[in-house]
């Protein structure tokens, strides 16, 4: 693809139309390009991916701002776009050894604007079930959606081992003193499907081959469970890039 044409040149087909191809016009732009993603990823552990899942009837063509949990403040210089799968080992270990780390040293700073986009890689049954219920209960709080979020990646083997997932993500989110009717709700009408299947039908539109993938704009993407100053040294330099200024 031209890396004139936008990311999101075939998001509303990826999953439904297999004659729907690279050629397809762009409706619009981003900064988020294949000319990006082309490039070699890093030698981090990581989940290979699964054929192309079938999570919703169509793909809308949702723009990357409006997909995902935004960390950080917008004026950050330095942005940074992870897909991950809830479902993911990897990126358990990336968020429980590593994220903390550079939320404080780069987020929290003000350094870093951080994009968490889960979506669904085919590999683990039970990830769509927790999928919808971190974005259900982000639709009513963003710090009640931090809480769950921490639960999925702590506790992820006892709902990916469940025969009935759902159930046990839901005694979860009761905990969070969130409206359940309202959650319910959400989850009955699948108000946030649209969202979950724009994330997974972008992950496959730029080329995402495995989880953990990080896209730091303006640096060559990294895949894997890489060690935390890897990270430490990319954000910093490309921080420094950005601005003329040392950072951290």
């Amino acid at each position: 693809m031209n890396p004139r044409f936008s990311t999101f040149a075939a998001m509303s087909c990826l999953l439904v139309a297999v004659a729907c191809t690279a050629d397809a016009p762009a409706p619009g732009t981003s900064d988020l390009t294949r000319s990006l993603l082309a490039q070699p990823a890093g030698d981090g552990m990581s989940t290979p991916l699964a054929a192309i899942p079938s999570v919703g009837e169509a793909v809308p063509d949702v723009p990357v701002e409006e997909i995902g949990f935004n960390r950080g403040r917008i004026e950050a210089p330095v942005k940074v776009i992870e897909m991950s799968d809830y479902g993911c080992g990897y990126c358990r270990q990336f968020h429980q050894e590593t994220f903390p780390t550079l939320l404080t040293q780069f987020i929290d700073a003000g350094l870093v604007e951080w994009k968490f986009v889960p979506y669904i890689t085919g590999m683990f049954d039970n990830s769509l079930a927790a999928t919808e219920a971190a974005e259900c209960t982000y639709v009513q709080s963003a710090a009640a959606f931090e809480r769950l979020n921490a639960r999925l990646w702590d506790d992820q083997s006892v709902w990916k081992g469940a025969d009935a997932p759902a159930p046990v993500v839901r005694a979860w989110a009761a905990e969070l003193g969130i409206d359940m009717m309202a959650f319910d709700a959400c989850l009955e009408s699948d108000s946030q499907i649209n969202r979950i299947a724009s994330s997974t039908a972008l992950a496959r539109e730029i080329g995402v081959r495995g989880t953990p993938t990080f896209i730091v704009i303006g640096y060559p993407p990294l895949q894997g469970a890489l060690p935390l100053a890897v990270f430490q040294d990319v954000l910093t330099r490309v921080y420094a890039a950005t601005t003329g200024e040392p950072g951290l």
